[in-house]
């Protein structure tokens, strides 16, 4: 049976990330640390080379590749949250310590992976049956950076 999951790129820093994200949510840990046996080019002997973890049941691994590359919101993570106080929640932990707040949801955390955290809501909203009702909780939408559900529903019932 072939395994599928993302490794993303860190510049040393690989082993703290995957504690911020396995500490946030639920059926997540830390699988294996994988060490350097030697010095080599990448690192001294016993330096952290991979991190296996697993989020909400995914399993990823964290290289510490070193400052070649970075993150980009090509690929982002997405937490679909049950209510309000779970959005809150996430979006303070991961904008703390030099993340950055963005549009419609959408953050990147101290390591530059970008993230949407969004309410189950919105998608309920956005996709409601009524054309009208949707169009008023998207453009309501797109117009926060951290989505905020009362907002949304206010929106949506506006006439």
């Amino acid at each position: 049976m072939h395994t599928l999951y993302p490794c993303l790129w860190f510049n040393g820093n690989a082993e703290e990330a995957a504690a911020l994200y396995t500490s946030l949510l639920p059926d997540s840990q830390i699988d294996k640390i994988w060490r350097s046996p030697a010095d080599t080019p990448s690192g001294p002997a016993g330096m952290v080379l991979t991190v296996d973890f697993t989020v909400l049941g995914q399993r990823f691994q964290g290289l510490n590749g070193g400052p070649d590359f970075n993150f980009s919101e090509a690929v982002s993570l997405v937490v679909e949250c049950d209510d309000q106080a779970e959005v809150d929640r996430l979006w303070s932990a991961l904008t703390a310590g030099g993340g950055e707040p963005g549009p419609c949801g959408w953050l990147k955390d101290r390591f530059g992976l970008s993230w949407q955290i969004v309410p189950r809501e919105l998608n309920e909203l956005v996709n409601d049956p009524d054309p009208d009702r949707a169009r008023r909780a998207m453009e309501a939408m797109l117009t926060m950076g951290k989505i905020e559900v009362e907002e949304l529903r206010r929106a949506a019932d506006a006439a």
